[in-house]
């Protein structure tokens, strides 16, 4: 069990994260919000790489704010952006990582590596150094790194960023396949991510939790309330001041406008099933 309990955090006058808690079992859990969120500030203190303001954050009872290296033995964590030796290979570094997490049996070790580097389609290129790699190359090594020595705390924050749609299923492929002893953190702003992947998700934003739930739960919430009409491009200013807009999304030279409504707004509008990025949407703007 993992347990955050009123932290907080401020980079002078800039508050962070505020106050959030929270409790996680080993599952998939998805922490979904926009850049700016504080959701890698969160990821950081998790990590114990930041130290909160206040509150406390402990793993199976112990506060790891004061006993960092509690969660550093069992962390895999992938960041938003990492650094590379800039001439080692792709198998070279995972060993030399590998070794760092712990892992000291030679065969055990260089199994460990074999695997991800194809789980990650990373073997073809195993000889390359990785500062050579493309971006969606080096997150695919990021990926590999994260899972090295068997973590039972992993936390990958924006992972499919720069990833083609073959890469990025093929990661949330291996999320899934992580197994259900761990505790595993997706921190993104892609719904997408989230909806594939999470069975249960917190929604941040300005620093905040603003809703938690299974994502059919937030999706409930305002089942009945989601209303869309296309409109022009030049009408959507005056329907923003008039009505709760969720989204908007341009169609073939208009707009499809996403309004939260118990009744139709206005005539044109057809009632909708909503989807999660509505929910999201909903909540972020604390409109429910």
């Amino acid at each position: 069990m993992l347990s955050i309990s009123n932290i907080s955090k401020s980079f002078g006058k800039i508050k962070a994260i505020k106050d959030v808690s929270l409790d996680l079992k080993p599952g998939m859990f998805g922490l979904l919000g926009p850049n700016g969120a504080g959701k890698s500030t969160l990821m950081r203190s998790i990590a114990t790489l930041l130290q909160p303001d206040s509150g406390t954050i402990t793993l199976n009872g112990t506060d790891i704010t004061k006993n960092p290296q509690v969660m550093r033995e069992t962390l895999g964590y992938l960041p938003q952006d990492f650094g590379v030796y800039p001439r080692m290979s792709a198998i070279a570094l995972l060993d030399h990582l590998a070794i760092l997490k712990g892992v000291s049996n030679a065969k055990e070790r260089r199994k460990q590596v074999e695997e991800l580097l194809r789980a990650v389609n990373l073997w073809t290129m195993r000889g390359a150094a990785v500062s050579t790699y493309s971006g969606g190359m080096r997150q695919r090594f990021g990926v590999a790194q994260a899972m090295l020595g068997d973590p039972k705390v992993l936390i990958v924050d924006e992972p499919t960023a720069g990833l083609d749609p073959f890469e990025r299923q093929r990661f949330l492929d291996l999320l899934s396949e992580a197994g259900e002893d761990k505790i595993i953190i997706l921190s993104t702003h892609i719904v997408d991510d989230v909806r594939d992947l999470c069975p249960d998700m917190a929604i941040m934003g300005e620093g905040e939790i603003v809703a938690r739930g299974a994502p059919e739960d937030l999706i409930a919430k305002i089942k009945g309330k989601v209303w869309r009409k296309k409109v022009e491009k030049a009408d959507v200013d005056a329907l923003k001041e008039k009505h709760k807009v969720l989204s908007t999304r341009l169609l073939m030279g208009g707009v499809i406008i996403s309004v939260l409504a118990d009744a139709a707004p206005e005539a044109g509008f057809e009632a909708d099933e909503p989807n999660l990025e509505d929910a999201y949407f909903a909540h972020l703007y604390r409109l429910v």
